[in-house]
């Protein structure tokens, strides 16, 4: 009895001596879990994800220009495949300007395209493409059928008329590691080129 009368006096004394905070302390205290909080997440995002705007008419009408997207991080996303919609950093193209492509093809894959009826093959398969804007009639000047190399996975964009892609000799194909990242999610529509469209709002959402 006298133990247990000790223990509660011992507890009540801690409460009584437990330091009392102004309400400017308390409010600095706050502010500091919090900028706490978001340094955590800024890194967290920076490792996982990245934003990217979208610049050009290359991948219309499943991205516009000024669109704002998410990514997976190639920190996580090292395994592109077939109808990934991906940004890439070619060095050898426009100073390594991120571009907003579509993956076609993975290494081993064959790519041919009949340019007079526009579609695209896969290991001798035509692509079923309800994402493109129009056919793909437009040669860039790489020859087909090619093999994709290696470590290599062939892009296009789905305006496939008004995109530099794979097709053209100034691109290529692309190296796995110049691949930025996946797109996941539209955050905030743009207003396409030239600024003419309004934006729509019901676009946000996963990218297909």
């Amino acid at each position: 009895m006298f133990e247990k009368k000790k223990t509660e006096e011992a507890a009540a004394k801690e409460k009584k001596e437990a330091p009392k905070y102004t309400w400017q302390q308390n409010i600095s205290l706050y502010l500091h879990d919090m900028v706490y909080m978001l340094v955590v997440v800024m890194v967290l995002l920076m490792l996982f994800f990245r934003i990217i705007v979208v610049d050009g008419p290359s991948m219309e009408n499943t991205l516009l220009n000024g669109d704002y997207m998410l990514l997976i991080s190639n920190l996580f996303y090292q395994e592109p495949t077939p109808g990934d919609v991906v940004v890439v950093s070619k060095q050898a193209y426009d100073h390594g300007k991120p571009i907003v492509k579509r993956v076609i093809a993975t290494e081993g894959q064959e790519v041919d395209i009949d340019f007079e009826a526009g579609i695209v093959y896969v290991d001798g398969v035509p692509l079923d493409e309800p994402y493109t804007k129009t056919l793909t009639t437009l040669k860039e000047g790489n020859t087909f059928p090619q093999t994709v190399e290696p470590g290599n996975v062939f892009i296009m964009g789905d305006n496939r008329n008004n995109s530099k892609d794979s097709r053209s000799t100034q691109i290529g194909q692309v190296d796995k590691r110049e691949v930025l990242g996946k797109v996941i999610f539209l955050l905030f529509p743009g207003t396409g080129m030239g600024g003419t469209q309004e934006r729509d709002f019901h676009r946000i959402g996963a990218v297909q």
